[in-house]
């Protein structure tokens, strides 16, 4: 039996879960079709996902397709992720297990804003994909006008399949392709699926998911167009979510080599107490897992999403995450409980980066945007009866060196004592805090190395200039000293955290520390007529953009700009592409002019041009940030004292 794990992916009402649902009626799982907009969908288990129509959690549904006479028995894992972008963190986790995935596009608005982040989130995990045109029996849905969107923007490797593909356009996707359809005039099934495999081919289908159109046709091709991957030959695994229900914690992953049992003790020590199949929102027991199957496992209290058990090795740092920093305020509950409980959350989406600021004695959380705030205000409420509110969001900054310095970090009150001397190195932009330990054994034990860089990255080091995120530096233990009979373990935790704080403080002397920002690369398309005041509008927000592409009547303009201030609204015309009050953080809405921005920042620094003493400063780390009306890309290692 063939068992493959299938991504359902999509922008915000593209008709991602009416999809799942058909899949699931057309395979005999339900006897009854829900829908959203009915609030009786089979995977909208989450209440307040009836109440907005949207998912905000993964879920997970199964299904068995009988063998055929071009393809065996095969299950089907289905993950329907979210397709709001402030939930995009909880789709790219998906995409960690996933084996094919079904890219859903609207066959009325096409390919939008959010769709394009998502098909570089699928190239960038390699992950095989399929694509199924939805909502084709509205007016206006044009199946060729599409098929030629998609070429156009994801290259000539999406063929129709609705019925049999052609044979010419499939001998443009590879040359094995080619070499057999001019040597036959048509390609083996053995070369077929190793194109789709190697995302050379991406099979179209064309459909209406609500009326069941088109379905057949897609469950077909999961069946005939795939193959299961290779499986490891000794136990491995990957958690990719971690949730909670009826106060049991749960770890969702999904078993890629051997076999895992009920009570096997996972590579960590901990017990899998018990194997959840989930479908929905009911769930059955089972004894064992075989390499495909993506279970819940009940009992392991240290996983997290992207660790790798076993065979299988941890993921890569997810390429989307928020900008948008909030301080979470609760007048009912001292901050230490309102910790307690977001830390909880944040076990279950790393995301949320929660925050302790002693100084300030402020709990802090970095989100995507509105919907994802008020989604954990309600989660909060309900689960730990924490009534919470946020403050105005302010734009994530970041800090870094520009030169190698050294931090000794010195603890010795009575009875205890440690030392620890690091070297803080400028890194890579992007490559975030590296650990390493270069300590000759005899000058510090092993076991207390280990301590020092388990001390190092148990938390986010603040920086210097206003508190901000320390990123892009590589750390490493050069040397170290303990006492025989005095040294404890706390007492390398207060040694590690004062060399850090002692080797920023030394680079802030020499003007050594940097301020940075988001940057955000966009795509603009919008009528000619309208060119210049968009063109004026991001310079006036000092962002750049490369020569326009005139297309018909539309101009399309790309270009990156920081992610301060919303776009103002003149230079983009009949119903405004961000609106008001929103930042380019957030996608847009959609509009028939399209702006589409990528979720992953690129940052950057630049001089501070101009000052305004009465504009409102950011606040960070119990210092105000420099108030200037005109948007900086980051500010001097030297703080400089607005005019006035």
């Amino acid at each position: 039996m063939k068992r493959l794990v299938i991504g359902l992916l999509a922008h915000v009402d593209s008709g991602k879960t009416t999809l799942a649902e058909g899949l699931l009626y057309r395979a005999g799982v339900l006897r009854k079709l829900g829908r959203v907009d009915h609030k009786d969908a089979f995977l909208d288990t989450d209440a307040q996902e009836r109440a907005r129509g949207i998912t905000i959690f993964s879920k997970q549904a199964m299904l068995t397709l009988p063998a055929l006479p071009d393809a065996e028995e095969t299950t089907l894992t289905l993950l329907d992720t979210p397709g709001h972008v402030d939930f995009s963190a909880e789709a790219e986790r998906a995409l960690q297990v996933l084996d094919y995935a079904v890219l859903v596009i609207s066959g009325t608005d096409g390919v939008q804003a959010h769709t394009e982040t998502l098909w570089k989130l699928l190239a960038r995990y390699r992950v095989p994909t399929f694509i199924f045109v939805n909502k084709m029996d509205l007016p206006g849905a044009d199946a060729a006008v599409r098929l030629r969107e998609l070429r156009g923007r994801f290259g000539d490797g999406c063929v129709d399949f609705t019925t049999a593909p052609d044979s010419e356009a499939l001998a443009l996707c590879s040359e094995p392709l080619m070499e057999e359809v001019l040597a036959s005039g048509i390609p083996s099934r053995e070369t077929l699926l190793m194109a789709i495999a190697r995302r050379q081919v991406f099979p179209c289908f064309f459909g209406a998911a609500l009326r069941l159109d088109g379905l057949d046709g897609l469950l077909h091709g999961l069946q005939s167009l795939t193959r299961m991957p290779p499986a490891w030959g000794e136990f491995g695994a990957r958690v990719f979510k971690v949730s909670e229900d009826a106060g049991t914690r749960l770890s969702w992953l999904k078993v890629t080599g051997g076999v895992l049992h009920v009570k096997d003790t996972l590579p960590g020590g901990e017990k899998a107490d018990t194997l959840r199949l989930y479908s929905g929102g009911k769930f059955r027991l089972v004894s064992e897992c075989l390499p495909g199957t993506v279970v819940a496992v009940t009992g392991p209290a240290n996983t997290h999403p992207g660790q790798g058990l076993g065979a299988e090795a941890d993921a890569s740092a997810p390429l989307l995450e928020p900008v948008l920093n909030y301080r979470v305020d609760c007048p009912d509950a001292d901050p230490h409980t309102v910790l307690r409980a977001l830390q909880t959350l944040e076990d279950e989406d790393p995301q949320l980066h929660v925050a302790w600021r002693a100084d300030l004695a402020e709990v802090h959380v970095q989100l995507m945007g509105e919907v994802q705030l008020e989604i954990l205000q309600n989660i909060l409420q309900e689960r730990f009866k924490l009534t919470v509110t946020f403050s105005e969001g302010g734009i994530l900054y970041k800090e870094t060196l520009t030169t190698a310095v050294e931090g000794i970090g010195h603890y010795e009150p009575l009875r205890h004592y440690a030392e620890v001397h690091l070297l803080l190195e400028p890194g890579l932009r992007g490559s975030g805090v590296q650990l390493a330990a270069d300590c000759p054994p005899d000058s510090l034990a092993e076991n207390w190395q280990r301590l020092v860089l388990t001390h190092l990255a148990e938390r986010t080091h603040p920086g210097v200039l206003i508190g901000a995120p320390l990123t892009d530096v590589k750390i490493t233990l050069a040397a170290g000293r303990a006492h025989q009979k005095h040294t404890e373990g706390g007492d390398f935790r207060q040694a590690t955290y004062r060399a850090v704080r002692q080797g920023l403080r030394m680079a802030e002397a020499k003007n050594a520390v940097q301020l940075l920002e988001p940057w955000y690369e966009f795509t603009l398309e919008l009528p000619a007529d309208c060119l210049g005041r968009a063109m004026a509008d991001v310079q006036r927000m000092c962002g750049s953009f490369e020569p326009p592409l005139a297309q018909g009547d539309t101009v399309t303009l790309t270009g990156a700009m920081p992610g301060k201030l919303p776009p103002t609204p003149t230079a983009w015309a009949a119903g405004l592409c961000c609106p008001p009050g929103t930042m380019p953080a957030t996608t847009p809405t959609k509009c028939w002019l399209t702006l589409a921005t990528t979720r992953t920042p690129t940052w950057r620094t630049r001089p501070t041009r101009s000052f305004a003493a009465t504009a409102r400063g950011i606040s960070s780390a119990g210092m105000r940030c420099l108030p200037r009306p005109m948007w900086t890309a980051g500010l001097p290692a030297a703080w400089t004292a607005p005019p006035g």
